[in-house]
């Protein structure tokens, strides 16, 4: 009995032209999604904020979409792509497009710090920056599946299409969770105290959590810059 063929984990296997400089850029913006899996689930861990939560699970929502767009479509990708699976619409022009229109409305819409002793949130015009940013780089993920051949452009401008529509339903339907009052009674919950769950980001910038706290305890401890205990 013959051995079975080795097979590719296509999850991080991208196919692209060695010789060509955005070929290989663009297969780097390709792994963009799972980079920002990474960063969903090390956020969640570190900091156990609600409305990250809430975000990552309209992100997964969104894949299981795409998910099931695909088999109802059922249109092939482009004929030089090399993998497997139907390519209507592009998951991945889908997932950055509900990353970064929702950030931007959390940025824009709900996200509102407060300035603190130790840090100066950042201004409504510093996070409109971010968030053209955010967008400017959703759109250079969306054109890599395009440039390596994985997608036509109308399934990336169909997956696009998707991920706003269900990124402004997702932040509708959040939205409504709050007004309501059901984040507040989930947070109430046993399990929500047991797993330390939290709704500061809301009026606190990530970099800040925790600082003011950790200063005040170095000044009840009496400890100077350099480290040493004051006497």
């Amino acid at each position: 009995m013959e051995d079975p063929r080795l097979a590719s984990l296509s999850l991080t296997h991208v196919h692209y032209n060695p010789a060509d400089r955005i070929s290989y850029l663009c297969a780097w913006l390709a792994l963009v999604p799972q980079g920002l899996c990474v960063v969903y689930a090390t956020l969640i861990w570190s900091n156990r904020e609600i409305e990250i939560l809430l975000m990552f699970a309209g992100q997964m929502a969104c894949e299981a979409l795409n998910w099931c767009l695909k088999r109802w479509i059922k249109e092939e990708r482009p004929r030089e792509m090399h993998g497997k699976g139907y390519g209507m619409p592009s998951s991945h022009a889908q997932f950055v497009t509900f990353f970064s229109l929702t950030l931007t409305f959390f940025l824009l819409f709900r996200h509102v710090p407060h300035p603190t002793e130790t840090h100066t949130p950042f201004t409504f015009w510093q996070r409109f920056l971010l968030s053209i940013l955010a967008l400017a780089s959703a759109g250079a993920v969306a054109y890599s599946r395009i440039y390596l051949n994985y997608h036509t452009p109308k399934q990336v401008l169909v997956g696009c299409a998707a991920g706003a529509i269900f990124s402004v339903i997702w932040f509708g339907a959040t939205t409504y969770l709050r007004r309501a009052g059901w984040v507040e009674w989930a947070l109430e919950t046993e399990l929500a105290k047991l797993l330390r769950v939290r709704d500061l980001v809301v009026q606190e910038d990530l970099v800040d959590s925790g600082w003011a706290r950790w200063v005040e305890r170095r000044r009840r401890t009496g400890f100077t810059v350099q480290g040493k205990k004051s006497r």
